[in-house]
């Protein structure tokens, strides 16, 4: 397994597995399948350009199966925060620790930004393995949002956590 972060050359096999895991995973993302889909390539690579967003993947060899996403806050009074968004392994390969890496290599990104001292990230209540891994990397949850998601007719809760670093 390889992790690195991903770069424009990478976003036809990235654009692949958002799509998939917006299918699979409909209440685990705030964007939707039904949304995305009508992205063009050019907006998966202007993304993977994008300044202060950093998008790694995990490689088994040279196929994209997981991918996180972390984003540094751009205002002055919240410099000092980072955010993970879009964390997501395929079915096939979980169980393995790729989003455990996942996890760990984006934490030590965060840690190399000068200034930040906090990353931030939400999840939905009721997903227990998402809230497994990231408790065991020192995330603690400090709030909920009520009916924070709505897929279809039914509501879903967000925990938001942070870790200090």
């Amino acid at each position: 397994m390889e992790i690195r972060q991903l770069n424009p050359n990478d976003a036809k096999q990235y654009q692949k597995l958002r799509l998939e895991a917006l299918q699979k995973d409909p209440v685990a993302f705030a964007s939707s399948y039904e949304e995305e889909k009508e992205y063009s390539l050019e907006t998966y690579i202007n993304r993977l350009k994008s300044p202060e967003v950093y998008t790694f993947g995990a490689f088994e060899d040279e196929q994209l199966f997981g991918i996180v996403t972390l984003v540094r806050e751009t205002k002055q009074k919240t410099r000092h925060k980072a955010n993970i968004f879009a964390m997501y392994v395929s079915a096939e390969k979980r169980g393995r620790g790729m989003a455990k890496s996942l996890m760990e290599t984006v934490i030590q990104k965060t840690k190399e930004l000068d200034g930040v001292e906090q990353i931030n990230l939400t999840v939905v209540s009721t997903n227990e393995t998402a809230k497994k891994l990231y408790f065991s990397c020192g995330f603690k949850t400090f709030g909920l949002e009520k009916n924070s998601e709505k897929v279809g007719e039914t509501y879903f809760d967000e925990e938001y956590m942070v870790l200090f670093l």
